[in-house]
């Protein structure tokens, strides 16, 4: 899609405002946009500004923006994708449209392009040396049927030549575009086809009122008459013409609910049987199973097997799965408190160390240290593997103690508080 810029400054008016009229439909289009949506309303707005001004400015789009209490970026941001407004300046009379899509390039809409070049400009999105018009190319206008066509302002005219171009052109250069009446230029009806109606001429077929008051009609004549048959006269077959066959009467017509003309029945019994009878007799077909529709019979392949791989497909090992669908892991039991690696506690001395100090260490484990007996640095520095083991078990930690290194800090802790362990690892204990 081609960049577009606003025009240059040179050319932006310094200050736009709506007229009274556009000022009035503003206030109706911002209405029609509920509570807290009417930034929605810019689109509309846009062309107002641009019906008015002739193209949509710098100052429009700003003073709109702020109308809608929205950032005027948002406000350029429309402006400068819908290929609808004109960011330049064009022709005050009239700006020329010309569809160049595929219906309307194979009608020639090429060569009312070149109407264009030799009458207003070379080149599109400029003006004429009086500056009264100017075109551009665009694409589909929904008038296919009717190409080639081109669209000034809201009106489009179709069926063009490039002569008839010409004279609209010259008309509207003259200040005389009203006189042109829009549509089709070559004297047929909206898109019917050019010599005129080949179908639907009657309406007979499509009003009801028209087939109500026929078959009014026709029953009042039967009424007048009740012994005579009303039809319409029959001309005499030609001489050694074959006879016209007739048609059945309705009353040859089977019923179309008997089980002898049901399609569903391919061999009616001639035998009538109560429908309660031939259901008891009937046997429901088999309930459906995914299982048994993917095998394969062994009519078909001489062995029953899944027609598309096993039910189940075994996954590679390093496959990646979502946590959610783990199979989650029986945790294992915790030790027994009367185990023998578990290490010795004491009773809760006066100055109890803060355990919290210790990486790992938070108020809830702290806790459940307490309640083992364990209240000092010296004690945690003091676990073998053994008792680290059976602590690292009792909490569910996997671990944890020695990545952690819980012994070590422990240790420093014990030897000189914080300075000490700001001397050994470098940092404060968090």
């Amino acid at each position: 899609m081609s960049v577009r810029r606003l025009a240059e400054a040179s050319v932006q008016p310094a200050s736009f405002a709506f007229n009274r009229a556009n000022a009035a439909a503003a206030k109706q289009w911002i209405k029609k946009y509920p509570k807290g949506r009417e930034q929605s309303a810019i689109i509309p707005l846009l062309m107002l500004a641009q019906e008015q001004e002739g193209w949509v400015t710098k100052a429009a789009i700003e003073t709109i923006s702020d109308m809608l209490d929205m950032p005027r970026i948002r406000g350029l941001e429309v402006a400068t994708f819908y290929t609808q407004y004109q960011l330049n300046p064009v022709g005050t009379r009239a700006h020329i449209q010309v569809c160049g899509t595929t219906p309307c390039m194979l009608r020639g809409s090429e060569a009312l392009m070149d109407v264009c070049r030799s009458k207003i400009h070379h080149d599109q999105f400029h003006t004429n040396d009086k500056g009264t018009l100017s075109w551009e190319e665009v694409e589909c206008l929904g008038a296919c049927v009717n190409a080639p066509m081109v669209m000034v302002f809201k009106d489009t005219f179709e069926d063009l030549t490039p002569e008839r171009l010409a004279e609209i052109i010259d008309l509207y250069d003259a200040g005389k575009g009203a006189s042109v009446a829009p549509g089709p230029q070559n004297g047929r009806t909206g898109s019917e086809p050019a010599s005129g109606l080949t179908t639907l001429k009657s309406e007979k077929a499509i009003l009801k009122s028209t087939r109500d008051r026929e078959a009014r009609e026709a029953a009042k004549a039967a009424k007048a008459a009740p012994g005579a048959i009303i039809a319409a006269p029959v001309p005499p077959p030609a001489a050694g013409a074959p006879a016209a066959p007739v048609a059945p009467s309705n009353a040859s017509k089977p019923k179309t609910d008997a089980p002898e003309t049901s399609p569903a029945l391919k061999t009616p019994s001639k035998a009538k049987v109560a429908p309660a009878t031939e259901k008891a007799a009937s046997v429901s077909a088999p309930l459906h199973s995914a299982a048994n529709a993917n095998k394969a019979a062994p009519e078909v392949e001489k062995v029953s097997k899944q027609r598309s791989g096993p039910t189940v497909r075994a996954e590679p090992a390093s496959a990646f799965k979502a946590p959610e669908a783990k199979v989650p892991v029986a945790k294992p039991a915790k030790p027994s408190l009367e185990d023998k690696n578990r290490p010795a506690g004491i009773d809760r001395p006066a100055a109890v160390d803060d355990l919290k100090l210790i990486s790992g260490v938070g108020p809830k484990i702290e806790g459940i240290l307490h309640t083992l007996g364990i209240f000092t640095f010296a004690q945690v520095a003091s676990w073998k593997k053994a008792e680290r083991e059976w602590v690292d078990g009792y909490l569910s930690f996997q671990g944890r103690i020695d990545r952690d290194d819980w012994v070590r800090q422990a240790k420093a802790l014990a030897k000189g508080g914080v300075a000490e362990y700001i001397r050994v690892f470098g940092k404060k204990p968090v």
